[in-house]
């Protein structure tokens, strides 16, 4: 019988802790969070004829159901900083909840979408999925960044892409792979 020397079980012991680490969903991609999700739509957002971002909408059902988990890729044209990702966010998301907006709540949030999100440059991707009655997470260029664990959040996030009443209708329609003739 023949003892490991302890270099050789330090090593058998790192291993084994990198093959746990790969396996926590903490470092899962997040199309291993959301099996059989299939491109919806996209489009791009533009503002003053400069694109922002492409936006693409992956659901495994079709059509996306606030039911079912879904992701909302976004791959960006231009530098954008994190602290204008966060006010954007905001605005539009006090826009949409309008009296009933909570500002101590939106003062929790502008707390996670600043862990969230990054300085942002060309090329760069954010993508959130979205989990009904859990929260969402969010992957910087497939890398798993932050979760957070608050269905209303979730809801009003995504909301700001998906509501009737978002800003930009064309590029809703367009992610909901919904033609021109479609509400």
């Amino acid at each position: 019988m023949r003892l490991a020397s302890p270099a050789a079980s330090a090593l058998r012991t790192v291993a084994l802790l990198c093959l746990l680490l790969a396996g926590s969903p903490s470092w899962a991609d997040w199309r291993s969070e959301l099996p059989g999700a299939k491109l919806v739509g996209q489009g791009d957002f533009t503002w003053f004829g400069l694109r922002v971002y492409q936006a693409r909408l992956w659901s495994p059902v079709a059509p996306v159901d606030w039911q079912q988990p879904f992701a909302l890729e976004l791959i960006y044209s231009r530098d954008l900083s994190r602290d204008t990702l966060v006010q954007a966010s905001l605005d539009e998301m006090r826009r949409l909840g309008g009296a009933s907006v909570d500002e101590k709540r939106l003062a929790a949030w502008d707390g996670e979408m600043r862990q969230a999100f990054v300085d942002i440059q060309p090329g760069q991707r954010i993508i959130g999925l979205y989990q009904p009655g859990k929260g969402s997470r969010f992957y910087v260029d497939g890398a798993f960044r932050h979760a957070i664990a608050d269905p209303d959040f979730a809801q009003a996030f995504f909301a700001i892409w998906l509501d009737d009443r978002t800003r930009n209708p064309q590029l809703r329609r367009e992610l909901l792979g919904l033609n021109e003739k479609s509400p």
